[in-house]
């Protein structure tokens, strides 16, 4: 036996009808983790990839109960404290196919056409998680071992919030050892440059209720007595942003780690038209000014955020009537960066809604859920394995990026694992993630499958030169 990872490369060329027939078996399956009537079809593709784990090779394993949805755990190697771990994350549930007959082909029959695959799951997540398992198996049929130790943990919830699976991570904590976490859930920069994603911001998301009077009142009778929860819910808005664009909150920014003078170099030479995230994207007539003293990049990736949701109360329905309502509601939400604390964050909130809460109403605050923000070193090895990979298996080498979304599964690794988490996708900008018509280039699956390859042996390079 060959052992390179070329070998193994040259082994997936060989076999691709195999791997995509794999990959259009693994797309049928209508796993919609957040559909009761799908409960089956998710537990059908937890045993089919228990099955292809245990059919390449992999060892211990075994499906983790959750209050959901399994995880799918698998393993290779001897857990020789010498050889590097890699653990590999994934999700097998997919969004729901929503509005379907706005789909050119069915969801769940993947067709391909002018070589791209189109399914729900595509691209997020079974084409990307499946080219680890290709990856690894394409090696071990080439050399009969991995150059790394490798686990797998695959869950089924993502798409409803992972639910729970911090404590999963923290319950398995010794089962999980490894050295680096690798996420492909993800994709490109544009059509040709890969990214890395370094950051991700944390969340925490409110309801704020403002209760005035028992019950609905006639605004001509009460009207100029009763101060109008509605209105009330208006002027506390108003109150959370200053002049400036900053939110107002005391406290707020106490811990906010800036960018370095590295990192935003690095942020401002990456090419980005405004003209066409205005136009294109958003749609708006024109863009808000925000925080002042930030560029628009910074503000959408690496700095914290307030936003208004929605405002319930009132009369809402066609027509008029003349009311005054007994209650409002405020959902909001903040994103977070390093080193703010979503709890702390959230105590300081509460701190200040009920200081701007004028005494004409009663106000109720609920904390709905809450998430940490995190940040990787770019020079950390499991990175640096990354960019080399990615230049090997797709000859380009990748740019550096926060991204603006939450992720709370990379700070629980981070911060239970204590590891850094490498952030590498291979879909691309149009893959319609969540949408009608989602696709996978089929030149990025087998692309994704070579730099999975190569990342197994650059890492074992990098973390057995320490």
């Amino acid at each position: 036996m060959m052992s390179s990872p070329q070998a193994a490369i040259e082994y997936v060329m060989t076999h691709q009808t195999h791997y995509l027939q794999k990959l259009i078996e693994f797309l049928r399956i209508p796993s919609v983790g957040t559909s009761p009537a799908h409960r089956a079809d998710m537990e059908r593709a937890a045993q089919w990839l228990a099955s292809f784990m245990e059919y390449i090779g992999l060892h211990s394993v075994q499906l983790i109960s959750t209050d959901l949805h399994p995880v799918v755990y698998g393993a290779w190697g001897p857990e020789d404290p010498e050889t590097p771990t890699l653990l590999v994350y994934g999700h097998y549930d997919v969004q729901p196919a929503d509005p379907e007959e706005q789909w050119h082909t069915p969801p769940f029959e993947p067709t391909i056409q002018d070589g791209k695959i189109y399914a729900r799951g595509a691209s997020d997540d079974k084409g990307q998680l499946l080219a680890h398992l290709i990856a690894a198996e394409a090696y071990l049929r080439t050399s009969g071992k991995l150059p790394i130790n490798l686990k797998f943990f695959i869950e089924g919830q993502e798409e409803c919030g992972s639910t729970g699976l911090e404590d999963i991570i923290q319950q398995h904590r010794a089962l999980l050892t490894c050295d680096a976490v690798a996420i492909s859930d993800d994709g490109f920069w544009d059509a040709t440059t890969p990214k890395i994603t370094i950051g991700t911001r944390g969340l925490v998301y409110f309801e704020v209720d403002i209760r005035g009077p028992r019950h609905d009142l006639h605004s001509g009778t009460y009207g100029g007595a009763v101060h109008n929860p509605l209105q009330v819910a208006a002027e506390m808005i108003a109150q959370l942003h200053d002049a400036q664009g900053r939110v107002a909150i005391p406290g707020f920014y106490e811990h906010v780690q800036p960018l370095s003078a590295e990192e935003r170099y690095e942020l401002e030479r990456i090419p980005f038209d405004e003209e066409r995230f205005l136009h294109e994207e958003i749609g708006a007539p024109a863009l808000w000014l925000g925080e002042l003293g930030y560029s628009l990049r910074e503000r959408i990736t690496a700095r914290p955020t307030l936003e208004i949701h929605g405002i319930r109360g009132g009369f809402v329905a066609e027509g008029q009537k003349t009311v005054i309502p007994a209650e409002a509601t405020i959902k909001l939400s903040m994103r977070l960066v390093p080193d703010q604390d979503p709890l702390e964050i959230a105590h300081l909130f509460e701190e200040h809604i009920r200081r701007i809460a004028p005494p004409t109403v009663r106000v109720s605050v609920r904390l709905l859920s809450h998430a940490y923000p995190a940040l990787i070193d770019r020079h950390a090895p499991a990175i640096q394995a990354a960019v080399e990979a990615y230049h090997l298996g797709f000859g380009t080498r990748p740019v550096f990026l926060r991204t603006g979304g939450t992720l709370p599964v990379v700070a629980d690794f981070m911060r239970i694992l204590q590891v850094p988490v490498v952030m590498m996708g291979f879909g691309l900008p149009d893959d319609n993630l969540h949408a009608p018509n989602e696709k996978l280039s089929l030149a990025q699956f087998f692309g994704g499958i070579r730099t999975a390859i190569h990342f197994m042996e650059c890492l074992a390079q990098q973390l057995s030169s320490l």
